[in-house]
């Protein structure tokens, strides 16, 4: 079923797990999240990144994720990732997102404030939920005009209440497209940022961080875990040992149908990695 971020935000805020936020790239590892999700009886996320929006119209790839959304047994909300044009997520919003993030976070404050406000206001009319981030969450490779800044406390208290945003991505020691588990997260911020607003917290660069600290942070309020890198190492793994052990295959549905068994099973491990006990009921959720 399609629903809005806060439909399946807010039963996750106070409870010991999170809702996994998947980067998708096409069909396939759509319907391969989603499978998984359906699975574990889980609310998940399928977000659109920019480098999808390069590759597909984004007109497009809202019909593609819809679909999948509508059809699917288990609350998924489509949304669109970190997007800094203003009028980019108005059209997003038009065309059916039912979340959308408009990244002000290499703005100066008062125009971070300024935007995600105006975004809100337009979002809100027609039931989208609306996510901003707060601090800079780098990247470790392909995106080096992003800045690395830390959370400040009082600047999250001021964003999350003078725009009546749904969610707020914390810069925390997360890194963007970090490889392997190397990121060093400030448990001590994030306690301080959690004391001081009562949004819903997101958290970038899953795939860079311990699988220890996920489950903590799973576990504090902490709602959303963007999710990509570990995706698409889980496809390109499983494409190379398909075609290892059939090297005669040519036909694009038969490969991949053995890539989306693996990119499943790496989304069901996230998706308990973040404290969904397999078997659970899905919140309640209106479409």
């Amino acid at each position: 079923m399609l629903v809005n971020l806060a439909t399946i935000l807010s039963p996750a805020v106070d409870s010991h797990y999170s809702v996994a936020c998947f980067n998708v790239f096409g069909w396939e590892d759509a319907m391969a999240v989603v499978d998984a999700a359906a699975q574990l009886g889980a609310p998940v996320i399928l977000a659109a990144t920019l480098d999808l929006r390069k590759f597909m119209p984004v007109d497009v790839i809202a019909v593609m994720l819809r679909s999948l959304a509508q059809r699917a047994p288990v609350p998924v909300c489509v949304h669109l990732d970190h997007t800094y044009e203003l009028d980019e997520v108005f059209r997003a919003v038009d065309l059916g997102f039912t979340s959308v993030m408009f990244d002000g976070s290499q703005l100066p404050l008062e125009q971070n404030i300024a935007g995600t406000r105006r975004v809100v206001q337009y979002a809100h009319a027609a039931a989208c939920s609306v996510e901003a981030e707060i601090g800079s969450v780098p990247y470790a490779e392909g995106r080096a005009h992003i800045k690395t800044e830390l959370t400040e406390v009082g600047d999250a208290v001021r964003l999350a209440g003078e725009t009546g945003l749904d969610a707020m991505a914390v810069s925390v020691g997360n890194v963007h497209r970090l490889t392997s588990p190397s990121a060093v997260i400030d448990f001590a911020l994030l306690g301080r940022i959690c004391a001081a607003v009562t949004v819903p917290l997101v958290i970038h660069g899953t795939s860079g961080i311990r699988d220890q600290d996920i489950a903590r942070l799973a576990r504090t309020r902490v709602a959303k875990f963007n999710i990509g890198t570990v995706l698409r190492q889980a496809f390109g793994r499983g494409l190379r040992e398909g075609l290892g052990r059939h090297a005669e295959r040519f036909d694009r549905l038969e490969i991949m149908r053995d890539v989306m068994s693996t990119v499943c099973c790496e989304a069901m491990r996230m998706i308990r990695l973040l404290g969904w006990p397999e078997g659970s009921a899905t919140p309640s959720a209106q479409s």
